[in-house]
């Protein structure tokens, strides 16, 4: 792990950018992906955090990114609380599980407390977000919209950027409207790669 930089994103990234992602998320959580039009969307959505739009760079070439979102927790008492969501955040399928995508998290959580943003939450693993600082969103008293009551939970993560933003606060969590995407559109963005075969694999999540 050596000789990489994290930069802002440029308007010139972002082709590589969603190459990157698309490589990375292929048939992990379905078969195919549509993180990388997700990606191609979301910096158009006035949502969008561009001061939080990252990449990682080495020997130049991109090896990861990340970004974030504007959105809000629909406080119990009437109140919306502003906070942020996360991703598509990936490290290439090479330098998976050799500290790159820890190196980079931290990275852009330290800008996000700098800028002001007071908590994140969004949909992840425990075992390796856990690393970085983040619990259960339900020990915050934060619930995952449109999920029944008594249904796992254990994907739904957060971390506060400022301590105590969230103390007092329980209510329900809403995902940036820009995240739903219609499969049609992710089809006719992917014909713009090169060809890869989808796989139905074992774990995954969607069809």
């Amino acid at each position: 792990m050596e000789n990489f930089i994290i930069r802002p994103e440029r308007p010139e990234d972002y082709g590589e950018t969603e190459n990157l992602i698309r490589e990375a998320f292929w048939n992990v959580y379905r078969p195919g992906c549509s993180e990388h039009y997700v990606m191609h969307v979301l910096r158009d959505d006035p949502a969008f955090v561009g001061e939080l739009d990252f990449v990682m760079e080495q020997d130049g070439r991109l090896i990861g990114q990340n970004m974030f979102m504007r959105t809000v927790i629909n406080a119990d008492d009437g109140r919306d609380i502003p906070v942020l969501t996360m991703g598509p955040i990936c490290i290439t399928p090479a330098k998976k599980r050799r500290g790159y995508g820890k190196k980079l998290l931290d990275f852009c959580l330290e800008k996000a407390a700098a800028l002001g943003f007071g908590a994140v939450l969004f949909e992840g693993n425990i075992g390796f977000y856990g690393k970085c600082g983040f619990d259960y969103a339900r020990r915050f008293g934060i619930r995952y919209h449109d999920l029944p009551e008594g249904a796992d939970d254990s994907f739904f993560l957060c971390r506060e950027l400022i301590p105590g933003w969230l103390h007092g606060i329980t209510g329900v969590y809403q995902t940036p409207k820009g995240y739903y995407v219609d499969d049609a559109d992710v089809e006719a963005f992917d014909r713009r790669f090169p060809p890869k075969e989808k796989k139905k694999l074992p774990g995954q999540l969607f069809d």
